[in-house]
């Protein structure tokens, strides 16, 4: 399986970053690079995840990460790193 695109874009609030990097080694899923900033109170990360390991399907996942974003108050989308470069070439 490619890498795995996460964003995370929402109010900032505690415990973010906690929440989705806890899930993500629960279920195995190495965080290869993060990128995370606040401006005025809104809260943007950016990770890039190898799912080599992970005990479940990357449906699953994408599933998990949207419910915790929607349990956080955030929004929380996970994309196949082909996907991701398709949609955002120049």
């Amino acid at each position: 399986m490619s890498r795995i695109i996460i964003s995370v874009v929402g109010k900032d609030r505690v415990g973010i970053i906690a929440r989705v990097c806890t899930y993500l080694a629960e279920h195995h899923i190495n965080i290869l690079d993060i990128d995370q900033s606040i401006s005025q109170g809104f809260f943007h990360m950016m990770m890039i995840c190898d799912p080599t390991d992970a005990d479940l399907a990357f449906a699953d996942l994408a599933a998990d990460l949207e419910k915790i974003g929607s349990d956080m108050c955030v929004q929380i989308k996970a994309q196949r790193e082909d996907i991701f470069d398709l949609m955002h070439r120049v």
